[in-house]
């Protein structure tokens, strides 16, 4: 079976057990790692607990997911030290990014959503991520994702993993030309905007992912979100870029290790 690695999964939002127990089939699903990504700092300490559990088969990521209330200054500060004080056993900084869901939801609602107050503390995080030399694992999607690379850029930060990303055109191509890697979820198999992507993409810019335990349709309609999930996925990119399956998964398998600088013992 074609190997690979799940580059964004929230293995901390599964029961305990459940998520041991998927590291225990990681080996015999062909799954060679997992990029584990946090919420706040509770999520944090979560995800360090299990990346403790296995550090060869669990990278982590640390951050504050933005689809969320704000955090108080005394909780973002505490969230910045431990970050700073776990920063030696860590991949990366995220999930971090901007509110596009429940600002969209604010909207239909016909409520006032301020952004500004996100960007203020992505912008910090963002600071953070170049201070540290770390790379980041980015939500932002449509419109959000052009104020994240004008922050990117603010900050000198061309490591920059946009998870699940959709967006327009231009959008995209600027992504492309600054060098900044996505990851495709298994909804490329029935969405055709990401299958459409995709296509547009470079493969050598690309990862593939779960965002477990996230719920999908289509084929995995009813199924508990695996990290194995990423082998239709990779199988559908190969398709999409006329590439035999072999040769998409070890490009995809390569760019993640290359982007998160990390080493795996098969």
């Amino acid at each position: 079976m074609i190997k690979g690695i799940d580059a964004h999964i929230h293995l901390d939002m599964y029961d305990e057990s459940r998520a041991l127990a998927m590291l225990e089939e990681m080996p015999g699903n062909s799954v060679l790692a997992l990029i584990a990504v946090s919420r706040h700092l509770e999520s944090c300490i979560s995800t360090k607990r299990l990346r403790d559990r296995a550090p060869d088969r669990v990278f982590a990521a640390y951050g504050y997911h933005p689809e969320q209330e704000l955090p108080s200054e005394e909780k973002l500060d505490e969230l910045v030290n431990w970050i700073r004080a776990n920063a030696n056993l860590m991949a990366a900084i995220g999930e971090i990014g901007l509110p596009y869901y429940i600002r969209q939801e604010a909207a239909e609602k016909g409520q006032a959503f301020d952004q500004a107050p996100y960007i203020a503390l992505l912008d910090r995080l963002l600071g953070l991520a170049a201070q540290l030399g770390k790379p980041v694992e980015l939500h932002a999607v449509y419109e959000d994702a052009d104020m994240v690379c004008d922050l990117l850029d603010k900050h000198g930060i061309r490591q920059a993993h946009f998870h699940w990303f959709k967006g327009f055109k231009a959008t995209v191509e600027r992504m492309i030309h600054s060098g900044f890697y996505i990851s495709i979820t298994p909804d490329v198999l029935y969405e055709e905007e990401i299958q459409s992507l995709v296509r547009s993409y470079p493969i050598e810019q690309m990862m593939v992912e779960t965002d477990g335990p996230w719920l999908f349709e289509g084929p995995f309609e009813g199924q508990r979100t695996d990290p194995s999930m990423i082998h239709p996925v990779i199988e559908q990119i190969a398709r999409l870029h006329s590439l035999p399956v072999e040769e998409a998964a070890q490009r995809l398998l390569q760019n993640t290790m290359e982007y998160y600088s990390i080493q795996i013992t098969e």
